[in-house]
């Protein structure tokens, strides 16, 4: 779970009003529904996930399970700022389209209900459930604000929970919490998986400026086995959110891909999340690269905490992220009202050799083509200055680009949306400046609630293919950019006054061919009910 010390501060005098308040409600769970009223809001994401109303952050406890997709995540119920955390819930059939429902875990006098993940008993070692109605585990931090107001270092506890009814109800354990703090300040996040080749459960846990893995047989009593990461990676700001899950590789092999996001020292500023590649034994975790390199899931300001859905099905094999698209510097103050915060598109993550070695690539889920509508497909054609295409785009709110550019690596070219009032967000390839790619949101709209959220930022190209193949899905108040096949990924958050209905291609000194081009509107999720 993640926050900084001055909204925790601003929160301590709302946290025993809230925890009495929440603890009345949990009695009372109610399915919300989507009315016409609600998402159609300016700003709001039309096929990104977010609540139906009040604050949102980190994404927890994703599993599937009989057929349903769990996304929880951090909640405050009370307001639109960050506040004294639950646990929000929805599903999904199909990773796309959610049905809300009631609040999974709230509150209570142990203290607020930070981040975590959920696994099924599928043996019910724990007892909770039955052999043919193995229960669902929530495995969470449990945070005591008193705690750390006194200032003590072990205010943060990992608590578990329990439910036999597919996720709509749960049972706070009598036995938490299942591992005690030993002293550490920041001591939280559990991602909890099955180790098929050592018969257990593997809890991997951030603390402070690492990691630390433990081993458990009932997930219900845990024992260190290692750490990783004091001398390791990015230290810009506090380790969070973990997670560790195999990968196959194009020869066969299988690595482990470790997830960190940092509060603060991303790659662009604010918030980010590294990742490592290496070896997992069952006890400990070994880099394959040099300890000072650093790697990043994506280079845009708005993708953090993202994690892992546990329990996919074999048939399946898929390995699926979802992050938070916000940033700390910011997330509390983003002009959005009813709610605040969504999450990116889920994501298919995969491991692509390269000249560099072993990357990691994300691509949206093959189910959200699904929402495809009209399509305007552009032939193939040189451009030696600027190519207008807003003929695509002009009736469309929310829609997906796709482009091929090649004699792209002799040089560069701009992919420009603007609306009618002149605001604009510009993607750019520049070969001759370091082989970076860039996103200026400088004139994008919106900006003037932090100095933190305009401005340019880059990424070094790893591909090296002379054409550039380039996925670009804009909503109402976002645009993902994956290139090279999501080698390079971009994820920023964008809030104009008007729809960008104008889109220009320009060359940047030699002429270009637009190999490729294809304008698809993209359908809203949001249905009434």
């Amino acid at each position: 779970m993640t926050k900084n010390s001055t909204i925790h501060t601003l929160c301590l005098l709302l946290t025993v009003v809230v925890l009495v308040s929440c603890s009345r409600k949990e009695d009372k769970p109610a399915v919300v529904s989507s009315t016409s009223a609600f998402y159609n809001e300016q700003h709001r994401p039309q096929f990104h996930f977010s609540p139906k109303e009040h604050w949102m952050n980190d994404p927890n406890g994703m599993v599937y399970y009989q057929g349903e997709y769990h996304l929880f995540y951090q909640h405050y119920p009370e307001g639109n700022t960050w506040g004294p955390m639950h646990w929000g819930h929805a599903v999904s059939e199909d990773l796309i389209h959610w049905k809300h429902l009631s609040i999974a875990l709230f509150p209570d006098s142990a203290g607020m209900i930070f981040s975590g993940s959920v696994v099924v008993d599928h043996q019910n070692v724990t007892g909770f459930g039955t052999a043919d109605n193995p229960p669902l585990i929530a495995i969470y931090t449990v945070h005591n604000m008193e705690g750390e107001k006194s200032g003590r270092n072990d205010y943060q506890n990992q608590a578990i929970a329990y439910s036999a009814d597919r996720g709509r109800t749960w049972t706070k354990y009598n036995g938490n919490p299942v591992l005690k703090n030993p002293g550490k300040k920041d001591f939280r996040d559990p991602k909890v998986f099955w180790h098929a080749p050592s018969q257990a459960w593997i809890m991997i846990l951030a603390v402070g400026d690492h990691v630390e893995l433990y081993r458990s047989t009932n997930l219900t009593s845990w024992t260190k086995s290692g750490d990783f990461g004091i001398d390791q990676g990015s230290h810009g700001g506090v380790w969070e959110c973990p997670d560790l899950f195999p990968l196959q590789v194009d020869n066969g092999k299988q690595k482990w891909v470790m997830l960190v996001s940092l509060s603060d020292g991303g790659p662009n500023g604010g918030s980010g999340t590294q990742y490592f590649v290496g070896n997992f034994d069952g006890t400990g975790f070994t880099n394959d690269n040099p300890k000072d390199k650093i790697l990043w899931i994506d280079y845009g300001r708005d993708n953090y905490a993202g994690v892992t859905w546990s329990n996919i099905p074999e048939g399946d094999g898929r390995t699926i992220f979802i992050g938070w698209m916000s940033n700390w510097k910011y997330a509390n103050v983003v002009p959005t009202t009813v709610w605040r915060s969504a999450n990116t598109l889920p994501r298919t993550v995969q491991l692509k050799e390269t000249g560099d070695g072993l990357r990691l690539t994300s691509m949206p889920v093959s189910e959200f083509d699904s929402l495809a509508l009209t399509s305007n497909e552009v032939t193939q054609q040189n451009i030696s200055d600027s190519l207008d295409l807003s003929s695509t785009i002009t009736a469309l709110s929310t829609y997906e680009l796709d482009v091929e550019i090649s004699n792209a690596d002799k040089t560069g070219f701009v992919i420009e949306l603007q609306n009618e009032v002149n605001q604009k967000v510009v993607f750019g390839y520049s070969p001759s400046e370091g082989n970076r790619y860039y996103v200026d949101r400088l004139m994008a709209g919106k900006n003037d609630y932090s100095l933190n959220f305009p401005g340019k930022h880059y990424a070094t190209r790893i591909s090296s293919d002379t054409t550039v193949k380039l996925r670009m899905i804009v909503d109402r108040s976002s645009i993902e950019i994956f290139a090279d096949g999501g080698l390079t990924v971009f994820t920023d958050l964008v809030f104009p006054d008007r729809v960008f209905s104008k889109l220009k291609i320009k060359s940047q000194g030699k002429p270009i061919t637009l190999k490729s081009a294809n304008v698809t509107a993209i359908d809203t999720i949001w249905k009434v009910e």
